[in-house]
């Protein structure tokens, strides 16, 4: 039978996931586009074949012909329709951020935790490219020996105009907080964060520099230049007692002209992780139809872990120092990292 999904949201997001279910996810049905622009939701719909369109969330969560949400709306609203999904028993594919704010993504964790299973998957996707399994297959077989250190750094084109160093970690560097601790398996356990001293005048859009410590040693650096002009850019290193390995981007071709060669940046994350997106929503899939959480994808807790990190790291901005991290034990429920249907 196949799964009936509705997507929350019709902007960049939702119009992708869109298309990977109704196009690249046998055994999926794209049955819902819901956006509180009718008629946004109504030309998604149509344009990637949609049984029906829908301007309420809560509606399209707690309808009948729904099995599964996927949650691709404006950040602060995915931690409210988290729990709407909850409450209505189906399943959630929630695009990150669960929340910003700690607090909201415990109250997630509670109701998962009150119910004895998980329905949050949340879409920290760079868990599912393959560049990143690689890494982590590395260090799990013992290739490069113990991880010592691992380097990220995550560029942009061009920040929007309100675009400050706080946002560059409360939504730009989750991603390298949830990859980094998944690669190297540990917590972490103190944060510092800089600002190159020649920067934007405005403050608007300028690098920040992030240096993590975890509870096993090792050292994690990020840095977020959401101003770096020439185009999308994710890199990555882990390094080992006995070798490295870095992250190598899919490039389709290379351009030899006028005695160069090169190849062409994207202009956002999408093509980077075009196989990311794609491997996560065939789990999320699996995950619907079997009750069995992916052992890679990313749930609740891991998006407490992400926020708290966050938290941190903007108070070390704003007070120039080192802040300590005192996080949670983790529930027996996400320990085990399955949710089997009762």
């Amino acid at each position: 039978m196949s799964i009936r999904i509705a997507v929350i949201g019709a902007g960049i997001m939702g119009q992708d996931h869109a298309r990977i279910i109704a196009r690249e996810v046998p055994g999926a049905t794209l049955q819902l586009i819901c956006d509180p622009s009718p008629g946004r939701a109504r030309a998604v719909a149509d344009q990637f074949g949609a049984v029906d369109a829908s301007h309420d969330p809560l509606h399209a969560i707690a309808r009948a012909d729904v099995d599964a949400v996927i949650i691709a709306s404006p950040d602060d609203t995915h931690a409210s329709l988290a729990m709407a999904a909850i409450s209505a028993g189906k399943p959630a594919l929630c695009e990150k951020p669960l929340s910003q704010s700690p607090d909201e993504c415990l109250a997630v964790i509670d109701r998962e935790t009150s119910l004895g299973r998980q329905f949050i998957q949340l879409g920290f996707m760079r868990r599912f490219d393959p560049s990143y399994r690689e890494m982590k297959h590395a260090l799990d077989t013992g290739l490069i020996g113990r991880a010592v250190m691992m380097h990220n750094f995550h560029r942009n084109v061009e920040a929007p105009a309100n675009f400050s160093g706080q946002m560059a970690i409360s939504n730009s560097a989750p991603h390298e907080f949830d990859v980094a601790r998944h690669v190297l398996g540990t917590e972490y356990s103190a944060i510092a964060v800089f600002q190159p001293a020649r920067s934007s005048s405005t403050g608007v859009g300028a690098p920040v520099f992030m240096v993590l410590e975890t509870r096993d040693g090792h050292l994690v650096n990020i840095e977020v230049n959401n101003n770096a002009a020439y185009g999308y850019d994710v890199r990555g290193e882990l390094v080992g007692e006995q070798g490295s390995i870095e992250l190598a981007a899919p490039v389709q071709a290379r351009v030899n002209r006028h005695l160069h060669a090169g190849h062409r940046y994207a202009a956002d994350w999408r093509p980077r992780f075009a196989d990311a997106y794609r491997l996560q929503d065939q789990a999320f899939l699996e995950f619907v139809t079997t009750g069995v959480f992916p052992a890679q994808a990313a749930n609740a807790w891991d998006g407490y872990c992400a926020a708290s990190v966050a938290q941190a790291g903007i108070q070390a901005l704003n007070e120039g120092r080192r802040v300590t991290l005192h996080s949670l034990a983790t529930p027996a429920l996400y320990l085990s990292r399955q949710g089997a249907r009762p």
